[in-house]
């Protein structure tokens, strides 16, 4: 190449050594695709968010955003991640999956048999929508008889709407709470799940933010 001209030389020199290294990082982006999901994984448990682009470059040792997107980019095509609308991360499959063992009788005792039906990822079981979805921690009994008590978390979806009978949290004439949502009559109320409370009807407004999707319990 250097019987060429000096510039086209040195010209077509540097764009073969810069598809060359881009090559070479790509094999080490597939290879290596276990390990970035896992310090991905371990970042979204200990910061309980997902990392910003500048934040997984330092974190996954890349010298430039644009290894970054493409490692974005083979990610969400294994369902591992998403983005949301402005373009920020969003964890998909990020969550160990267990495995489904069948099921077990809860009132007479049966026999069982240890069967492996499928595996499930808790995110998958629980969330339908990520970016609706947060969790909250339950003070207060006046749900127990729902099998909500106090110290639970509770997995709620963003929504100014619900259906009769729903478990909502809602904002009742300034005031937050975790009831039933009623509406019988043409009256709307929140109705608690213990005998000692009342139910309550907004004197002024009931503002309903969002509905409960699940209970999480640790023994």
């Amino acid at each position: 190449m250097k019987e060429t001209k000096t510039v086209g030389g040195q010209t077509y020199c540097f764009i073969l050594a810069l598809f060359l290294d881009s090559e070479r990082l790509f094999t080490y982006t597939v290879s290596m695709t276990t390990e970035y999901k896992e310090k991905i994984n371990q970042f979204y448990k200990t910061k309980k968010r997902m990392p910003s682009y500048s934040e997984i470059m330092k974190l996954l040792g890349f010298k430039s955003k644009n290894s970054v997107f493409k490692l974005v980019k083979k990610l969400e095509k294994d369902g591992f991640l998403s983005k949301d609308k402005k373009g920020r991360l969003i964890p998909q499959k990020m969550l160990s999956q267990f495995k489904v063992l069948g099921s077990v009788e809860a009132g007479f005792p049966s026999a069982a048999e240890e069967e492996l039906s499928d595996t499930i990822t808790l995110d998958e079981y629980l969330i339908g929508n990520k970016e609706a979805t947060f969790i909250l921690k339950v003070s207060g009994d006046s749900m127990k008889d729902a099998g909500i008590v106090q110290g639970d978390m509770v997995i709620v979806e963003r929504n100014n709407t619900a259906k009769n009978g729903d478990i909502v949290i809602a904002e009742v004439d300034g005031e937050w709470t975790i009831k039933y949502f009623r509406k019988i009559g043409g009256k709307i109320f929140l109705e608690p799940a213990n005998k000692k409370y009342q139910p309550i009807y907004p004197k002024e407004e009931l503002k309903i933010t969002a509905v409960v999707k699940a209970v999480v319990r640790k023994y």
